[in-house]
């Protein structure tokens, strides 16, 4: 892959981190429930942390190393809840675990239509990334939707 192609493939990625970040920050600064505040924070502060690893994946500082995170698919029992300012804390998290799923699939699609082998791996890097973040919160999910589980 040349080295374009590649800046171009981080720099969507960090366009994407962004946009997730100024979405979680938004929320964070709009709800009043004390406890959505802090997940939306939570997940604003992830986001940047995001942000800061592809900056430097693009500035050559950093590599691309991802386990495969086992999808348990808890997100395609959930429905995407409408944004508002006073959703229950379970539902925001519903919000984000569909916020990243659409994150994961994206960058599937995209790495099953790139036809560069380098190009491919890095898409699929991108896509296992917010498996794992998916995953993260699907748990997360599902302790404070379903308590009785415990």
């Amino acid at each position: 892959m040349k080295t374009d192609e590649y800046k171009k493939i981080i720099n969507f990625a960090i366009s994407n981190e962004i946009e997730a970040y100024e979405f979680y920050k938004g929320v964070s600064d709009k709800v009043k429930d004390a406890g959505l505040k802090k997940i939306f924070a939570e997940l604003a502060d992830e986001e940047a942390k995001h942000r800061k690893f592809l900056e430097g994946l693009a500035s050559g500082k950093t590599k691309i190393y991802f386990d495969e995170s086992k999808d348990y698919k808890v997100s395609q029992t959930i429905e995407k809840p409408r944004l508002s300012l006073s959703m229950k804390p379970a539902d925001a998290i519903a919000l984000a675990v569909k916020e990243e799923e659409e994150a994961m699939d994206m960058y599937t699609e995209i790495a099953g239509c790139s036809t560069d082998a380098e190009q491919k791996k890095m898409f699929q890097s991108l896509a296992t990334m917010e498996r794992g973040h998916k995953v993260k919160l699907e748990e997360t999910f599902t302790n404070m939707a379903f308590p009785e589980a415990w």
